[in-house]
């Protein structure tokens, strides 16, 4: 038993002897240099430590987010606008959620509106339509104040903006 043990620890470091030998060796081929080995080493524990650091794990945890209420949608609606360059965007259809604990006086939250974009003209005609053209998906810092939580429009950052077929 404890023959088949000494065989598996054997085999575990013989190949990560064998895995830095390769990593130092590229190392050279690819930066023509000497490699920092002690540089090397310490990004690789660095980089093992954070997979395993109890904030990595929570994130990989699989959580719903907490649909959350601000108090200044419209706001918000019309810098989403402004950042998106898109005509529109719809403060009805506004989804607002977080990840974080609601308890917490700043919170980072998730925005998802339905864009529309300018109207089309077509030989001469102008056709207004009503469906959304764009989803915009955008992130913020919030807080509560006195009336509630309140997003703050200088944090909003457009995330991604997807058209609509």
């Amino acid at each position: 038993m404890a023959n088949k043990i000494l065989r598996v620890v054997l085999i575990i470091v013989l190949f990560i002897v064998f895995f830095e030998i390769g990593l130092f060796s590229s190392y050279t081929i690819v930066t023509a240099e000497a490699p920092n080995i002690q540089g090397l080493v310490d990004m690789q524990i660095s980089k093992v430590q954070e997979i395993f650091s109890p904030e990595k794990v929570n994130d990989a945890l699989i959580k719903d987010p907490t649909p959350i209420n601000i108090t200044n949608k419209k706001d918000v609606a019309l810098k989403m606008e402004e950042l998106s360059k898109v005509d529109g965007v719809n403060v009805d259809s506004m989804n607002i959620t977080t990840f974080d604990d609601t308890d917490n006086k700043n919170l980072t939250i998730n925005i998802e509106a339905l864009g529309y974009a300018s109207p089309n003209s077509t030989s001469g005609q102008i056709i207004i339509s009503q469906d959304p053209s764009y989803k915009v998906i955008a992130t913020a810092q919030a807080s509560y104040k006195e009336n509630g939580l309140r997003a703050d429009e200088n944090t909003v950052a457009i995330t991604s903006i997807l058209k609509l077929y």
